[in-house]
């Protein structure tokens, strides 16, 4: 969803936005995008080198589809995590 409104980011900008994804996970999921045509990378003959990253057509396609499971997380949120705290709770608490 970073990359969504048909702009250009550099990895920096992707990092930023992305809080809490690691600097690897997020060079693995950029190239397996790549690989399968939603994304597309540009890099730019300067030093230091400059890449860009953007959605393909193919993966703006996909944007009514990713905005429909964030509202769908958003609204249901309570429900997972009420599902997680009982499926962490101790099946020998009596709850005295």
């Amino acid at each position: 969803m970073a990359l969504k409104g048909g702009g250009k980011r550099r990895h920096g900008e992707l990092r930023r936005e992305l809080r809490g994804v690691s600097q690897k996970m997020l060079i693995q999921t950029l190239r397996q995008l790549e690989t399968n045509g939603l994304v597309e990378r540009e890099v730019h003959p300067v030093v230091p080198p400059k890449v860009e990253y953007s959605l393909t057509p193919l993966g703006r396609s996909l944007q009514p589809l990713l905005e429909a499971i964030c509202q769908w997380s958003e609204r249901r949120l309570p429900e997972v995590e009420e599902a997680r705290l009982r499926a962490d709770a101790d099946p020998f608490d009596c709850g005295a």
